[in-house]
């Protein structure tokens, strides 16, 4: 029976929660799980891949572009793709990675143009490469680069970057 204090009414007996329907589910109580903590990764291992990738995307980048003798989107966005991934991949959810894949992507997507420079110098003078590189060295290939760019190259550069931030974000997922 209720016993009133100053208006308030209280029970004075303690009461049980009606028992559950027979044959229904008992649903016990969420446990809150203290939260996963976050995953930095290995800056280093990812900076590492990031880089040879990067060296080999390059290559591959100033090869196609010889084989066919134009640029295209496509091997750009396999540039950034490959670093991207690469640093995701090995350095983990550490947050200077994608920024890192973006510097290393352009400067990926710029040494390839070099590249194709010096391979389309080689086969236009009938000489190797070694002695392209030797005489005009990097100096001259940024030269020719210079003279010859228009917006397209840098078109190709942002899209090398930009691909490379999300797929370091997506790799590291």
């Amino acid at each position: 029976m209720p016993e009133s204090l100053g208006g308030i009414f209280t029970l004075s007996q303690h009461t049980q929660p009606p028992a559950p329907e027979s044959g229904a589910p008992v649903v016990a109580p969420a446990v809150p799980y203290p939260a996963e903590p976050a995953r930095t990764g290995n800056l280093g291992l990812g900076i590492a891949a990031a880089v040879v990738a990067a060296l080999v995307a390059a290559a591959a980048y100033g090869g196609i572009m010889n084989a066919i003798d134009r640029q295209v989107g496509y091997a750009a966005v396999g540039v950034g793709l490959l670093i991207g991934f690469a640093a995701g991949k090995a350095g983990g959810k550490n947050p200077v990675l994608p920024v890192v894949g973006v510097v290393l992507s352009l400067g990926a997507v710029y040494l390839g143009q070099l590249f194709f420079i010096a391979l389309a110098l080689a086969d236009y003078g009938n000489v190797g490469l070694g002695e392209v590189l030797d005489k005009a060295g990097v100096g001259g290939l940024n030269d020719i680069w210079q003279e010859g760019a228009d917006a397209m190259d840098y078109v190709f550069l942002a899209i090398g970057g930009f691909v490379a931030f999300g797929a370091a974000k997506k790799a590291s997922d």
